[in-house]
């Protein structure tokens, strides 16, 4: 097993002082890893990856209960596209929800655990601490390629 050290650092001088910061996170544990660059076509929906609950019940899944750090992030340099983040809110389901982020050029998305690591509710204003599972990343590009980068470790 390995330990994944993820670094997040901000460079900033504002006003003549520094505001920047750097967090680094070890996550460890992790047996596998994924990496790919993927050209999105125009108007096109492209799924990125799916999870899960065996990686035999879909073509090129993730077991949805090892991954343990998934980042997007979009290599455009102008152009934004729609993150959507696909919910199934049974064990092992189908997306039956969905959240879409807008990812502005040249910058990145970030997830933690994505079994039991996310939730939509439309019907409350509350938080709802009772999270579900993602199923899938899809890339909506809009009207303009892009390229995008994935990264999953488990």
């Amino acid at each position: 097993m390995a330990t994944l050290k993820s670094t997040i650092k901000e460079e900033l001088t504002l006003n003549g002082k520094d505001r920047g910061t750097e967090n680094v996170f070890n996550i460890t544990g992790i047996t596998e890893s994924y990496h790919r660059i993927v050209t999105c076509p125009a108007s096109q929906d492209t799924t990125i990856a799916t999870f899960k609950q065996h990686v035999y019940s879909s073509d090129s899944a993730f077991d949805v209960a090892d991954v343990k750090y998934l980042r997007v992030t979009n290599l455009d340099d102008t152009n934004s596209l729609n993150l959507s983040l696909q919910i199934s809110s049974t064990e092992n389901g189908v997306a039956d929800s969905s959240c879409t982020v807008l990812l502005a050029a040249q910058r990145s998305f970030i997830f933690g655990a994505v079994h039991d690591g996310i939730v939509v509710d439309s019907t409350t204003d509350s938080i709802v601490t009772s999270l579900t599972d993602l199923e899938s990343v899809l890339i909506d590009p809009g009207t303009s390629e892009v390229q995008v980068e994935i990264f999953i470790a488990s």
